[in-house]
């Protein structure tokens, strides 16, 4: 009787067991994906959306001056950038990644309805003068609701960006599955051809919505998409893998700093000893020469400071030597990124070829204009054509003439996009003045919304330029970081260069100001004015030009500086051509960003 009660309870837990494995099993998997991905596909369509015409909203709606209007947007850039870091970090540690999109959807809802009703309620602007002084300024509670609204929709899109991708991968990881590595690639890319499509509709579909019918109609589709973002998310909450909060790679990263200043009085042991505390059967065993000063938070002082399981019971003393690598691969490539940042704050003009454009004959028939927000779309255009032709003609034809593997590497791709970024503002400085003195021929000087007899296609150079830095810089940027940083950092490689753009935009700000402060005053105009025909906005693409050859200069040092990357190490090596395929596979496709939020 006894042996029977005992296979029974026996039975009975495997099938306790196999009932919890098959629920398991039931959630996640491709029947997520549709609203995973319509998700984020209507949030870009609605932040994206908005973005193009804010700076006429800002100027004709609020009154604000060209130089304050777009004071405004970089700020509100730089916050809609950043939060994506801050969100990772809270996904990954404290709420989970479905908490965490959960919450941006609701913030991003929040904000764009609060930013529709500062176009529906008729106090909530200052009366328009349509930019001829005197204007009356904005209260402090309207700019205060404007500001709500920009401020709930960055919070929203650090929610949803941050963990977006990751959740759906996490749908879709399934160890057993022998295709779990073609279906993750083949999630990858449809999630990027979703956002793609996405920024394009935006950039087109959203702004002549704008330009045609106003903002009311124009901020209130928008806030329909971000509804139904929600609702598409939510609807499928009982289908989804919710794996809970762990340890931050970020936390790891701090720990290494606090540790090796507690043992800052220590003495370094040899690099070949075993005094060094590493992950259980790590290849690690001991540091590197490099930054050896952080080396000592991994030495172990003594053996009963590590569990049996070899975990350190005081992680903020004692670290693995897996964590100080970390921390001193991401101390190495500072200086590299930092100069990516004078190619974002070049992104971060936007505003400024809008006004342009604005100004411009902008018809491609006789009946028919391109919006003067929609001309970004020849960027994008520039980007996906130059990917798929290098990546599908230009690398497999020189690999055949050469008879072995061709490629450029990440920093050669790097720096040719810094060279690129500083072409478009001085082709931008070049048409502008062919604009300028051209309006001032054709009597405009005092009327900054007259039509000037120049078409608005000879802006598209300067977006074809900025388009190859995109490609080349951005690009190759985030796949440094993913060949330099261990597979463990690959979150921080994102997060890289989301901060970077919020650098950028925040540079962007202070130097837009000065511009303004100091080049006004004892009768002058700003090169900076609201009126774009008595401003002198050459002269500021000229400034950003010249800084953008200063930092080529300086990537070229710092380049040097950091020595060989992995990917010189792999031609030294010989890497066969499948051997690369499979490398290629391990980095995540790059979003395309062309945008300054």
């Amino acid at each position: 009787m006894g042996m029977e009660m005992e296979s029974y309870s026996s039975n009975t837990g495997a099938m306790d067991k196999k009932e919890k494995l098959s629920t398991t099993r039931r959630k996640g998997g491709l029947v997520t994906m549709p609203f995973i991905i319509a998700n984020e596909a209507f949030e870009k369509v609605a932040s994206y959306g908005v973005l193009p015409n804010m700076i006429f909203y800002l100027m004709k709606g609020y009154n604000l001056s060209f130089a304050k209007a777009n004071y405004v947007l970089f700020l509100w850039s730089a916050a809609t950038n950043f939060t994506p870091t801050l969100g990772a970090f809270l996904a990954d540690s404290y709420l989970g990644r479905f908490l965490t999109i959960s919450l941006g959807c609701i913030f991003s809802l929040l904000g764009m309805t609060v930013l529709w009703l500062t176009a529906m309620i008729p106090g909530a602007k200052p009366q328009s003068c349509n930019l001829i002084p005197p204007c009356k300024s904005a209260t402090a509670g309207q700019l205060g609701l404007l500001i709500s609204s920009f401020g709930l929709m960055s919070i929203g899109a650090g929610g949803i960006r941050s963990a977006s991708m990751a959740f759906g991968a996490d749908q879709l990881d399934n160890k057993d599955n022998p295709d779990n590595e073609r279906v993750q690639e083949s999630y990858f890319g449809w999630y990027y051809a979703a956002t793609s499509i996405s920024v394009l509709v935006a950039f087109t579909g959203i702004v002549y919505i704008q330009d045609k019918m106003g903002m009311k109609v124009g901020f209130g589709v928008p806030a329909i998409l971000m509804f139904l973002s929600a609702l598409l998310f939510f609807l499928a909450s009982s289908f989804y893998i919710k794996h809970k909060a762990t340890k931050s790679l970020l936390t790891g990263l701090v720990q290494v700093t606090v540790a090796a200043y507690k043992n800052r009085k220590l003495a370094l042991p040899p690099l070949d000893s075993s005094s060094y505390h590493h992950r259980k059967g790590s290849r690690n065993t001991g540091p590197t020469e490099k930054l050896m000063f952080l080396n000592k938070a991994c030495v172990l002082r003594n053996p009963e400071d590590v569990t049996p399981s070899g975990v350190a019971l005081d992680p903020w003393s004692l670290c693995t030597v897996e964590q100080v690598e970390e921390l001193k691969a991401l101390i190495r490539v500072i200086p590299i990124w930092s100069t990516g940042i004078m190619m974002s704050i070049n992104t971060s003009q936007s505003s400024f070829p809008v006004i342009q454009a604005s100004s411009m004959n902008r018809h491609v028939t006789s009946n028919f204009q391109i919006p003067a927000g929609s001309f970004v779309m020849f960027m994008m255009i520039t980007i996906s054509g130059w990917l798929v032709l290098y990546d599908r003609a230009i690398l497999p034809l020189a690999s055949k003439i050469r008879g072995k593997p061709v490629r450029i590497g990440t920093k050669a791709r790097m720096g040719i996009g810094l060279f690129f970024t500083g072409l478009s503002m001085v082709i931008s400085g070049v048409v502008e003045r062919v604009r300028r003195r051209k309006a001032i021929e054709q009597g405009f000087l005092n009327d900054p919304q007259a039509l000037v007899d120049m078409s608005a296609m000879w802006l598209v150079p300067q977006y074809v330029a900025g388009g190859f830095a995109e490609a080349f810089n951005a690009i190759g940027q985030i796949e440094f970081y993913y060949s330099e940083f261990p597979r463990t950092m690959s979150s921080v490689a994102s997060s890289l260069f989301g901060l970077g753009m919020a650098v950028a935009n925040v540079l962007a700000s202070a130097v837009l100001s000065t511009v303004d402060r100091y080049t006004k005053g004892e009768g002058k105009e700003s090169w900076v004015s609201s009126n774009i025909n008595k401003g002198r906005y050459e002269n500021y693409y000229w400034l950003l030009s010249i800084l953008s050859c200063v930092n080529l200069i300086c990537f070229i040092i710092c380049s040097w500086a950091y020595g060989p990357c992995a990917d010189d190490v792999k031609k030294e090596d010989d890497i066969e051509g499948n051997e690369l395929e499979e490398i290629s596979k391990l980095r995540p496709r790059t979003p395309l960003r062309v945008m300054p939020a």
